[in-house]
């Protein structure tokens, strides 16, 4: 069975357990994986961990001349400019940012995998519309694009999200697409279309099947790079808008009093800092476990 399997030139699949063992003997899995639930966990559970309303102004929440307050026992962060705690506003920031990046993430997810799945099976001059939109997209830097868009568009947090799937979707696009100019050619592609399988059925139970696993990977992947582009567009003031919680405006307010008050852009930076190193280190651990040749290894 194994030999006529091989002679057909049939994907190796990687059953469920198969992959889940391999990926739990990764260390970079637990590692990764730990940062991200912690964060998850705390934007999941804001309101019952924050010990303050994010937006509440405390009258003693400065100092005699008008200072953020260090950490103490009753601001575990210190407080920021206007007396608010910053422990519950990076909670709340942490929502905000997972939000976004999420729906941003799932939306970029499906848009490219649904035009690299189309120009690569039907080529001609489908393909090169499409790859050619692709390609002025990349050519464009991303964060330089976003920044031009949100200038010229009204800040909220619906626009901040239109923007981070506008410029995220094409480097998967491209690269759905290489990988179904190989998977079509495949002997079990070619039978399922000789045999008149139409183009939905090939596409769906064919070739998505052998491609589905670039589109994880490159979602947890690039999950850090959208909360990085959306913290630096909040940070430059046309992302998430004020009053709002966002670890990107944290820092923007943070930035003219580095020096007499620096927990208020160590704490939003730290956040980031850990969030975005988790989802790489998970999508590392991601992508060597749906590498066959990495449970040879182990």
């Amino acid at each position: 069975m194994t030999t006529q399997v091989a002679q057909l030139n049939l994907p190796a699949k990687r059953s469920k357990s198969g992959f889940v063992y391999t990926l739990r003997r990764i260390p970079r899995a637990w590692i990764g994986g730990a940062l991200v639930l912690s964060v998850v966990l705390a934007a999941l559970f804001a309101p019952a961990l924050a010990p303050n309303d994010p937006l509440e102004q405390f009258r003693d929440g400065l100092s005699q001349v008008g200072t953020p307050l260090p950490p103490d026992a009753r601001f575990p962060m210190g407080t920021d400019h206007l007396g608010r705690d910053i422990f519950s506003r990076v909670l709340y920031g942490a929502r905000v940012s997972l939000t976004i990046s999420l729906i941003a993430n799932l939306i970029a997810a499906a848009i490219g995998t649904s035009i690299g799945l189309l120009a690569g099976y039907y080529g001609g001059s489908l393909e090169w519309i499409l790859m050619r939109f692709t390609d002025v997209l990349l050519a464009f830097p991303a964060v330089l694009l976003a920044l031009g868009l949100g200038s010229v568009l009204r800040p909220s947090i619906p626009v901040v999200i239109v923007i981070l799937t506008f410029i995220t979707w094409a480097p998967l696009a491209r690269l759905v697409r290489s990988q179904v100019l190989i998977v079509r050619e495949n002997v079990y592609v070619v039978s399922a279309r000789a045999v008149g399988a139409g183009d939905l059925r090939i596409i769906l139970r064919h070739i998505l099947p052998q491609i589905i696993s670039i589109t994880i990977v490159w979602s947890t992947l690039s999950f850090a790079t959208i909360i990085l582009v959306e913290a630096s567009l909040s940070f430059l003031g046309v992302g998430v808008p004020l009053p709002q919680p966002s670890w990107g405006n944290m820092i923007n307010e943070g930035q003219s009093r580095y020096r007499i008050a620096p927990w208020m852009i160590l704490v939003p930076t730290i956040a980031i800092l850990f969030t975005t190193f988790g989802f790489n280190l998970l999508g590392d651990a991601i992508r060597d476990a749906l590498d066959p040749r990495t449970s040879q290894r182990l």
